[in-house]
């Protein structure tokens, strides 16, 4: 049981990832309308089509509820599938097999699956967009009274994402050794990707192991290059019917396995912070599939941080457990080496859009099987995996995509 292919990607839009602002962005809605239109048009499909809408968390400007019945509403289109998916950086990619498995069931024909850009405040009395401005300083945690969080961690300094993981991080290191320039190769062969890919934030701005290594320390042993720089930015991507797809205006890219795993909210609840969701997730996409990690022609990783791509690597299967330091040595990552990975930058080098951050590695995914990624393009390029991770290691997904 599972996804059998009859859903297909066919196309996206993005924003080109820049430095937060205080300027005034277009509003929530206004950019759902603005990505959506382009990604229909990069399918060659029009508003008319589309009967299946799937935003993004809590985070609209707009409203906190009924969002995609006010954005339905605002594209002028009836919707007989509207979802919002909650699940932070792996959000993009519980979106897609959500899109395909609806479809798959005859719910839906094509769904436009949308996350806007993070807006910062418009003015003091912008309550609800302040209360998020507000939480993201402890990087994202609840500070509401009766959240464990609040009253267990950040009272005692687990604050923000980078406590979390250089924890991780140093677990990792007491139970199987640490090599910090094999990580740092993990950022830099991204880089060169990034450098071939004029849409990157870091695009022509390579790095050495040595900068990585003499880079600021943040929380140790991750130093400043290891760990993503938010930047603003969003994007839309277009899910129809398999059939339909092949009237598009490009290749059809096959959504054949899917899985997700959420497990705790915090790494201080972990029964094993080593033992990731990412991996009963793979293990389910690759056998929905029928296929296996060494089957892949490439790899669209999640990395807001080095060692989120080392234990997913490991978890994966794609090395094994506690040797994962020994295939970054073994393999190169670039866009041109025996492992293609993240081959438009990662987030470490295309810049982390928000919530959006893990439809970078989708889109990437999809334009790879398309033919569309230029200079960067693989010459082996029909089958792909993709993670997305949402927290502390906490929410993660897997997709196996495969070209028809």
């Amino acid at each position: 049981m599972g996804l059998q292919g009859k859903a297909a990607l066919v196309g996206a839009a993005q924003y080109k990832p820049e430095k937060y602002s205080s300027a005034p962005r277009m509003f929530h809605l206004e950019q759902v309308a603005d990505l959506a239109l382009q990604a229909l048009d990069d399918a060659g499909l029009s508003l008319s089509d589309v009967d299946g809408l799937i935003t993004s968390g809590p985070h609209f400007h707009e409203a906190s509820s009924f969002v995609p019945a006010m954005a339905g509403e605002y594209l002028g289109v009836a919707l007989n599938f509207a979802e919002v998916v909650d699940l932070g950086g792996a959000s993009s990619v519980g979106m897609v097999w959500r899109a395909a498995a609806a479809i798959e069931l005859g719910l839906c024909d094509t769904v436009v699956c949308v996350i806007p850009a993070r807006m910062t405040p418009m003015s003091e009395h912008d309550d609800h967009m302040a209360e998020v401005m507000k939480a993201s300083r402890f990087g994202g945690h609840s500070t509401r009274f009766g959240a464990p969080e609040a009253e267990m961690d950040l009272p005692y300094g687990h604050m923000a994402q980078n406590t979390g993981y250089a924890m991780i991080a140093q677990r990792y290191a007491a139970l199987h050794g640490y090599d910090a320039a094999a990580l740092a190769r993990i950022a830099v062969d991204q880089r060169f990707n990034a450098c071939h890919n004029p849409g990157a934030m870091f695009y022509g701005q390579p790095i050495t192991v040595d900068d990585v290594l003499n880079s600021r320390m943040v929380a140790e042993p991750l130093r400043m290059l290891e760990i993503v720089m938010p930047v603003a930015g969003g994007g839309a991507m277009v899910v129809t019917r398999a059939d339909k797809a092949k009237s598009c205006k490009h290749r059809p890219v096959q959504i054949v396995g899917c899985g997700e795993h959420v497990q705790t909210k915090s790494p201080t609840y972990a029964a094993d912070m080593l033992a990731t969701p990412i991996g009963p997730a793979s293990r389910k996409a690759f056998a929905m599939a029928g296929l296996s990690p060494r089957d892949m022609h490439m790899a669209q990783i999640y990395d807001c941080y080095t060692i989120t791509v080392l234990l997913t690597l490991e978890d994966a299967g794609f090395a094994e457990k506690g040797k994962g330091l020994d295939f970054v040595r073994e393999h190169d990552f670039t866009f041109k080496g025996n492992f293609p990975m993240n081959t438009h930058g990662g987030q470490l080098s295309f810049g982390q859009t928000g919530s959006a951050g893990g439809m970078t590695q989708v889109i990437e995914a999809m334009q790879q099987i398309q033919g569309r990624a230029g200079a960067r393009q693989l010459a082996r390029h029909d089958l792909a995996y993709v993670s997305g991770t949402g927290g502390v290691m906490s929410e993660q997904g897997a997709l196996i995509l495969k070209g028809a």
